[in-house]
Parts: structure tokens; sequence; C-alpha cells
């Protein structure tokens, strides 16, 4: 059976697993492994996603399931998203998707997320709870590495209101490498999601010695502003040892500000320094005066000036959704 959900189009064997490790070929029928099944669920401020121009201040009721189609040597959650490569088995929780929704509305969500683990691996999951979401005022987010199918898109597309992609890096080299994909999938995937009507949002994180030349990165920001768009968020963030690059060091706060610098000569109106946790770094600026529109500090919106979602000074609108309170 060829399976469609991510560009890998795993070819599965009767009786065997695709490469994400969660979907399984039962008698020429592909079957989730990990429907209904949830290893981690929290709410959280949208803006910890990171979403920057959608929905800000609000709360998401974030969910994920295990299992990855990637095997990122970095990955920052992967004893829930290499858990079926480890051979870790997380405490699982029921949670049916009409349950995934009550809770998020009592809990004063404005948004289901669906994140930590790639979300095309649950795709079935997602689809069923977004659906209902949908029905129930709430607003549906993917957090995911954009190795989706058209025919993945075309399912999704309808019921995802913002996306934000972890674009990588802008090698095909270091996808190959470091995390058993290829770049130009999520290249196609970042233009289909814009082409359906997804909000995106775009994240990097940079890792020493890997994906942080300048060139590099003036291509992936030149890349950015010729398909998606000037004012397309890019959240550059630093890199932290982890799984199997225990060994390296940090991301040095020269090399993010660098990014950043490169991001704005390239035309993105809106880059940010994601984890670095420098004052102003994370504050939203009208793309048109300048002026500051949404201050932050931490994951948390301290001041919102926006009227009807645009600048109240140049009356320029910012772009993004749900900028004006439900």
């Amino acid at each position: 059976m060829e399976c469609t959900a991510c560009a890998h189009r795993c070819l599965v064997r009767p009786g065997r697993l695709g490469i994400c490790g969660v979907r399984e070929n039962r008698d020429g029928r592909l079957v989730s492994l990990v429907y209904g099944g949830v290893v981690a669920a929290a709410v959280e401020p949208i803006e910890k996603k990171p979403f920057f121009h959608a929905f800000p201040g609000s709360l998401a009721f974030s969910i994920a399931t295990s299992g990855c189609n990637f095997h990122c040597r970095f990955c920052q959650n992967w004893e829930i998203a290499q858990a079926h490569r480890e051979g870790i088995h997380p405490r699982v929780t029921p949670l049916p998707p009409a349950t995934i929704v009550s809770r998020a509305v009592a809990m004063g969500a404005r948004s289901v997320a669906y994140t930590y683990v790639e979300p095309t691996v649950f795709v079935e999951y997602v689809v069923d709870t977004a659906g209902l979401a949908r029905d129930a005022g709430l607003a549906n987010l993917l957090v995911t590495n954009g190795y989706q199918t058209p025919e993945a898109l075309d399912v999704l597309g309808p019921l995802t209101d913002a996306a934000n992609v972890d674009l990588k890096g802008f090698s095909d080299r270091f996808y190959r490498r470091v995390c058993g994909a290829r770049l130009a999938p999520v290249l196609d995937a970042l233009i289909g999601m814009r082409q359906r009507g997804i909000w995106v949002e775009v994240t990097t994180l940079l890792v020493p010695g890997m994906n942080d030349e300048p060139a590099e990165l003036r291509a992936l920001a030149k890349w950015l502003v010729d398909e998606l768009g000037a004012e397309t968020p890019w959240h550059v963030s630093r890199f932290f040892p982890a799984y199997r690059m225990a060994d390296l060091r940090p991301t040095p706060s020269a090399t993010i500000a660098r990014a950043v610098e490169i991001g704005r000569a390239a035309g993105l109106q809106h880059v940010y320094s994601g984890n670095l946790g420098t004052a102003g770094d994370d504050d939203t600026s009208c793309a048109g005066c300048g002026r500051v529109l949404i201050r932050r500090r931490g994951f948390g919106v301290v001041a919102n000036e926006l009227v009807g979602g645009a600048c109240p000074a140049c009356i320029r609108p910012l772009a993004g959704i749900g900028l004006t309170p439900a």
C-alpha cells in the first residue's frame, strides 16, 4: 500500500509500518496505531508555538500522539517523536476528538494546536478533531515540518487556519543527512498552504556549523520573500544540545542576530529572534510606519495597540489572522 500522507510516500508491505512507525498495512488497509491516543496535552499561549500573527494573546489547546516521519538528530521532543525508533513506550491517554474540543472550550482556548510531533503522522485524528473544533468556533493550528503531500493538503486545507512550518534549512544535503528527508517537498508544501488560504509562519532552528551559513540564510530569506511574501513572519531560534547532537554547543546569540539582519535585508518585514530572550525582539511592528503594535514578554502579550487589526497611526492592516479579539 502507498501512504500518501507525507512526501516519503512509503510503500508499506503487509504487516509492516511506514517510516513514521505509526501506520500499518493490515490486509490491504493502512491503519493508524495512534488514533485517539494522546501522549502530550497542554493549554499554552499561542505565542509558544510560535504564532505571532495568529490570534495573538490567546490560548491554544495543544495535543500530540507519538511518532514522526523525520528523524532529526537534534529533535527536542525525541522521547515522543522518536519513541518507535528508540523503543520507548510513552504513557498514552485515550482522548476522543469530541473530548479534545470540549476540554479546549472549557479551558478558554481559542484554538486547537496539533504539535510537539509531526501532526501528519496522526492526520486522521487531526481531521476528525479539526472538523469538530471548527463547528465549536475554534481555530485549528498545525506546527509542522511541512512534509505533506498535495493530497494531504487538500484534506487539511479546508480545516486549517494557520501553520507554523519548521523550515529546517535551505540545503537538501542538510535535510538528507540530519533530518532524513528532502528540502523540495517542504518548499512545495509551503507554497501549497498559501494557495489553500492557510496563514503561514516559518521557524528555522539554527544549528552551529550545520545550517547557519550566511549565504544559505540569504537564499532562504529571499525565497520566503519571493514565494510567500515579505510579510511572512520568520522565527529564527537558538539550538540547544539535544538527542543525538548533545555534544554540540548552543547557537551563539550573535548568529541569531546576524540571521535576523539577513532576513530584514532580504525584505522580510517581520523577523523574530525566537528563543533569544532579548527585550523587544519578539515585538511586532507595523510594516508601514514602524510603530510597535504588539509588545511581548516571554510568551505573553503585554500590549496590543491594533485597532480593527490595523496600525492606529497609519491604518495599514497587519498581516495575519484573528487579530481582532473574538
